[in-house]
């Protein structure tokens, strides 16, 4: 017995944990140092001007075919200001998320050439800045690319900001291929918007508001995640190699006490996430908001709102940065949808709302009818969202298919996979109306006034509408919260379904007021063709599924089928009428899906096996534990693993891994976890739950001061 404990304290050293920060940090320093390392506004403008160019450059992607050797001379200049030396195109490869979280493309070249005389010189072309060359065959590209097919293009995306982290300079790029069809997340998310901006505006003008050059996605993502103890997660191989616990007993105590949500963050914890925020803050990117979420040991950052290309780059970033600056502080960042088995999961809401180029928001009762003088259209694009919710439920279930998020759809922590939206009773009712007498009159929404009874406590209002956490995409009042979204995603598929699928409604519209039709008339018959897709009830109940069915709405549990619908000839036609994906792009997005999800499984599988083999075995012969069950669970993993490499294609393949995943390696894990409960304490080698989990109850005097 007393091996097997020095093996796990061996097993914990083999690796120096980094000390905890001991020194406190207020993460702002001063407004001046927002986004000091963002090449952008009046930052920029200083380094442009010295190149000749005027204030303001960067507002207008012509610059990258009239001034871009200036431009490139600036950012240098600005570089060596703030000590960087080097640039880098920064990418997003298709399957970019869930595996190492946030995971980008980049090859880092220093900013020097040779001059005639041999000698070394700063240098940075404008041709350098705007493209660069790799090999495209090396990343996910479902048959897109080959060994002897491999070029593939980096070429500068001027919607998001370049900026400096370190010594190195950033630039945000789109990766295609050789043929020009994308090989990257970004490149049909600028589509899309490219499409929702001529639709809205096309719309608009129907509706009364003319003068509108451009309407863009804005988006904020809250982020959750858990932080954990170092030198625990060094004694979990599952949660080093696939961000989750493959098995773990449940600790005596959870979330039963609703104890954990918003109370104070652990001491620990609470200055890693400043320092966090404090980079971000430098990089412009505005993490607003921190606070406790429900489980134990799990935060969330959440930023003000901003362009969706900007704040999907910004929040890749946030998902490195958290890793890394949790290693300083002697943590681990877990941004995994499902860590733990028990508890809350993690998930990424994306809340989307559109705005004009003038600053009014399309979801914005008293806007968009202060602006257009029409009462009327609020409740005509509200319509027009809700046919493109109901006829593509299916595409944005697909789009929240990570892995992680097997585990936590419809776990009473997250939406179901059924799809539905939620507008409240009064909007609702303002809707129904009009469905019924066709008479679309001005909705007004004042709120209502709280008073409590106190005489110190002046009364005050609340929104008209309450919240609705159990729908996957309720409408807030100004805004649409995507809620299904996974915490390690990366969300520029799910804000390309969005843009798309609004640009594609938006356009119906438009032909069929452009054919004769009045607004009105085409948001009545939208609503009385697609109401079913409105629901305000309990989405946790037991009763919505049987109701769901009988409407006939969208109901995807497996994720692998959802990932099917991206290739259905229905979605194809949705995506090239709006010139977002090619027929190839969207079946190529397909298969990376399959084999992302069969490789993430495969994986686990395999750490499991290990786990099993090198741990729970071990623990339970010294223990002298009956190891029959578990012998014939590890048997069954091997088989499922066998069935899974003898598949015939990537759909089968990826149907076999998540029976593996969901049926096997569950049953397999219930066998582990009942062993952890009857070995003594001192003989299990692996981290436990309550090891994890508990913060409060694991640190000593490194509290920072």
């Amino acid at each position: 017995m007393s091996i097997l404990r020095a093996v796990k304290g061996a097993s914990s050293l083999k690796r120096a944990v980094a000390p905890a920060v001991v020194r406190a940090r207020t993460f702002i320093s001063g407004m001046d140092a927002y986004g000091k390392n963002q090449f952008s506004g009046d930052i920029a403008d200083e380094y442009l001007a010295k190149q000749g160019l005027a204030a303001g450059t960067l507002s207008d992607p012509k610059w990258t075919s009239t001034s871009a050797d200036k431009v490139a001379n600036a950012v240098m200049d600005w570089a060596g200001d703030q000590g960087a030396s080097v640039f880098t195109h920064w990418f997003q490869p298709l399957g970019a998320g869930g595996v190492r979280t946030g995971m980008t493309g980049q090859v880092h070249n220093t900013f020097f050439s040779f001059g005639k005389d041999g000698k070394p010189k700063f240098e940075f072309k404008g041709k350098e800045l705007l493209k660069g060359e790799t090999d495209g065959s090396s990343y996910p590209s479902g048959g897109m690319r080959a060994t002897h097919t491999a070029g593939g293009y980096t070429v500068l995306d001027p919607s998001s900001p370049i900026f400096i982290r370190g010594d190195t300079v950033y630039v945000p790029t789109v990766f295609v291929s050789f043929y020009g069809d994308a090989l990257d997340e970004k490149t049909p998310l600028l589509r899309s918007m490219q499409a929702v901006s001529r639709e809205s505006v096309r719309l608009l003008g129907h509706l009364g508001m003319s003068g509108v050059n451009s309407v863009v996605p804005n988006i904020g993502l809250e982020q959750e995640f858990f932080l954990v103890p170092r030198e625990a997660f060094y004694s979990r191989p599952d949660l080093q190699l696939t961000g989750r616990t493959l098995m773990g007993k449940q600790a005596p105590r959870g979330q039963e006490m609703c104890d954990h949500y918003m109370k104070p963050p652990n001491a620990v914890a609470l200055e890693c996430m400043k320092e966090i925020q404090h980079e971000c803050f430098l990089m412009g990117i505005p993490l607003r908001t921190r606070h406790s979420e429900v489980a134990p040991n799990q935060y969330e950052f959440a930023p003000l709102f901003g362009i969706a290309t900007q704040q999907i780059d910004q929040n890749l970033m946030v998902m490195q940065i958290s890793e890394e600056v949790a290693a300083r502080h002697g943590l681990a960042c877990l941004p995994h949808e499902k860590p733990f088995a028990g508890i809350n999961g993690s998930g990424k809401h994306n809340n989307f709302s559109l705005g004009t180029d003038g600053g009014v928001n399309l979801l914005n009762v008293d806007q968009i009818t202060e602006a257009t003088g029409n009462p009327e259209a609020f409740g005509v694009l509200m319509s027009a969202i809700t046919r493109a919710i109901d006829k593509y439920g299916d595409l944005m279930r697909m789009s929240i298919a990570s892995p992680g998020n097997d585990f936590r759809l419809g776990a009473c922590e997250a939406p179901p996979a059924i799809v539905s939206t939620y507008f409240g009773e009064s909007v609702t009712t303002y809707l129904e109306e009009f469905k019924k007498t066709g008479k679309l009159g001005t909705y007004d929404a004042p709120g209502a006034t709280c008073d409590l009874g106190v005489d110190a406590i002046a009364p005050f209002t609340v929104p008209a509408e309450d919240r609705n956490r159990t729908s996957p995409f309720p409408y807030g009042g100004h805004r649409f919260e995507f809620r299904a979204v996974g915490s390690s995603q990366n969300v520029s598929m799910v804000n390309t379904v969005l843009c798309t699928i609004f640009a594609e409604s938006f356009a119906f519209f438009s032909d069929q007021i452009e054919a004769g039709k009045k607004p009105a008339a085409v948001a009545a018959a939208a609503l009385d063709e697609h109401w079913r897709v409105i629901f305000n009830g309990n989405g946790y109940s037991e009763e919505w599924p049987i109701e769901a069915a009988k409407r006939g709405v969208t109901r995807i549990d497996s994720g692998v089928e959802s990932m099917k619908t991206l290739s259905d000839p229905k979605n194809i036609a949705l995506f090239e009428k709006m010139k977002v994906m090619s027929k190839k792009e969207a079946d190529a997005r397909t298969l990376v899906m399959y084999d992302h999800y069969a490789g993430f499984v495969e994986m686990e599988a395999l750490t499991m096996l290990d786990m099993i083999k090198q741990h729970v075995l071990p623990s339970t012969k010294a223990a002298e534990l009956d190891t029959a069950a578990l012998l014939a669970a590890s048997k069954k993993v091997e088989a499922g693993l066998a069935a899974m490499h003898a598949a015939p294609d990537e759909y089968s393949k990826a149907t076999l891994s998540r029976e593996l995943r969901l049926e096997t390696m569950e049953e397999a894990r219930l066998v582990c976890d009942k062993l952890e409960e009857d070995v003594p304490a001192e003989l299990w080698t692996l981290a436990t739950y309550q090891e994890l989990l508990f913060l409060d109850s694991n640190q000593g005097a490194d509290i920072p001061v």
